[in-house]
């Protein structure tokens, strides 16, 4: 039988991490075996859910490289099926229509939680149980259809992920299917789309792990064949609580405009929570062909953000420059640059990718490639470096304009003024860029051209 996995969100917000991890566990299940992956959209929150999601999550599994096989599929396109389903189970005698008002509900578990009991409903609408009270359908009330759940017994299953799991019928209660208005609740939804959709194995977060045993039931009330369940861990941030926004639960488009690489994020993703060895690194290619659910851990993953900062920075070093050049261009026009008036961007990009941890970061590099004005700030240096910045800015205007040149160059002027290559190079770097920091200022000098550096070094230095 052919694997089929299917990543199934709710549009009611954007594609955050813990959805992307779990959407990229399924894709690569079955890309791993052969087999197909299903997008589907549960949109039955008729309050919350929005186009506007709908595309974010696309817009963000694209991005991410997690494609699809069939989708998307979309549940409010499909209300006649589940209304099919409902009518099927009710004919088997595995549902029934309940009548019972929203004040009658909430009054029940009042007077259950003032007793002392788990508030649920009583099934007080079971055929049976309607007739021996007397209970008669209130006209013009349109009734829900609930699940007759077994009431002994129980449902176990063996997770792929947590081992064996069983749950008591006696902790279940008979659970809508269909809402008045005849939209499925979320498990009957499930359990109907993943029968027709043929889904074989359903990989999800463990917080789904509740909602199994009650579409067990529905499964086989439905005559249907079981697809196998593995929940994966949940994550946390680093102070041991569920992921949220403050831990970096951001919208996976977030990271992709704070520069973060698609393939280095997908890397990191797949670290949540599964291992192949201790390999850190490691292509989409690889993981599809290591992924299994028997290396996926049973307890909650972290999310690291220097970590993930790392890894990003391990795949700029070793990204194609031409690349690298087309996602760092626009950042630099962003921000006022013209990269088309200095130094080839493609060189800068070459020269800089192994110092930056982010696109982000690498384009606030390469600013100091095309400054219009730079300011070197209040000279602190004393005539001896002065001098020495003089001779050789008369040097630098007769080399041979190569970095092995330069270098010599800046070598020479340091030992005939008697300093040390940082009284020189220090001050040579303000001048010629503004900042402390930067590459081998021989790869600078090279990259900025003879023209720029001679006219910012004639702009603060005296002339001889």
């Amino acid at each position: 039988m052919a694997v089929r996995t299917r990543f199934a969100p709710s549009p009611t917000g954007y594609l955050h991490i813990g959805g992307a991890r779990t959407a990229l566990f399924s894709w690569a299940y079955a890309r791993h075996h052969g087999g197909q992956f299903i997008l589907r959209v549960e949109d039955t929150d008729l309050e919350r859910s929005t186009q506007a999601s709908v595309d974010a999550i696309i817009d963000g599994m694209r991005w991410l490289g997690i494609h699809w096989d069939e989708g998307p599929l979309f549940q409010m396109q499909r209300l006649e099926r589940y209304r099919q389903a409902a009518e099927q189970l009710i004919g088997a005698g595995h549902a029934y229509y309940d009548y019972m008002s929203r004040e009658e509900l909430e009054a029940l578990r009042k007077d259950q939680a003032a007793r002392g009991e788990k508030p649920k409903y009583d099934g007080r609408w079971r055929p049976e149980r309607a007739k021996a009270r007397g209970l008669v359908p209130p006209p013009g009330r349109q009734p829900v259809v609930r699940f007759r759940t077994p009431d002994e017994g129980s449902v176990a299953w063996n997770d792929l992920v947590k081992g064996p799991i069983e749950f008591p019928n006696s902790e279940l209660d008979d659970l809508v299917l269909l809402r008045a208005d005849g939209v499925p609740t979320y498990n009957f939804g499930v359990v109907v789309d993943d029968l027709d959709m043929r889904i074989t194995h359903v990989i999800r977060g463990d917080d789904h792990v509740n909602n199994t045993p009650r579409q067990i039931h529905i499964f086989r009330a439905l005559s249907a064949a079981l697809p196998e369940f593995g929940h994966v861990p949940m994550i946390l941030g680093a102070d041991g609580e569920r992921l949220s926004k403050r831990h970096g639960a951001v919208s996976v488009m977030q990271y992709r405009d704070e520069g973060y690489l698609p393939e280095a994020l997908l890397n990191y993703l797949a670290r949540l929570g599964w291992s192949h060895g201790d390999d850190e690194l490691f292509s989409t290619r690889q993981f599809v062909e290591w992924f299994d659910l028997v290396h996926v851990s049973r307890s909650p993953a972290q999310f690291n953000p220097e970590k993930l900062a790392w890894l990003n920075q391990q795949y700029l070093k070793t990204a194609d420059d031409a690349r690298l050049t087309e996602l760092v261009e626009p950042l630099l026009r962003a921000r006022g640059a013209q990269p088309g008036g200095g130094p080839a961007l493609v060189r800068v990009v070459a020269l800089l990718k192994d110092r930056a941890a982010t696109l982000v970061q690498l384009a606030d590099e390469a600013m100091l490639f095309y400054a219009v004005e730079v300011n070197p700030g209040t000279p602190d240096w004393d005539e001896t470096v002065g001098k020495a910045l003089r001779m050789l800015k008369a040097r630098l205007s007769t080399v041979t304009w190569e970095r092995a040149l330069l270098a010599e160059a800046i070598k020479e002027v340091v030992k005939s003024s008697g300093l040390k290559m940082p009284q020189v190079a220090m001050p040579l770097r303000r001048l010629i860029t503004g900042r402390t920091q930067t590459p081998s200022i021989d790869a600078v000098l090279e990259l900025l051209g003879r023209e720029t550096v001679l006219l910012r070094l004639a702009q603060h230095l005296d002339a001889d």
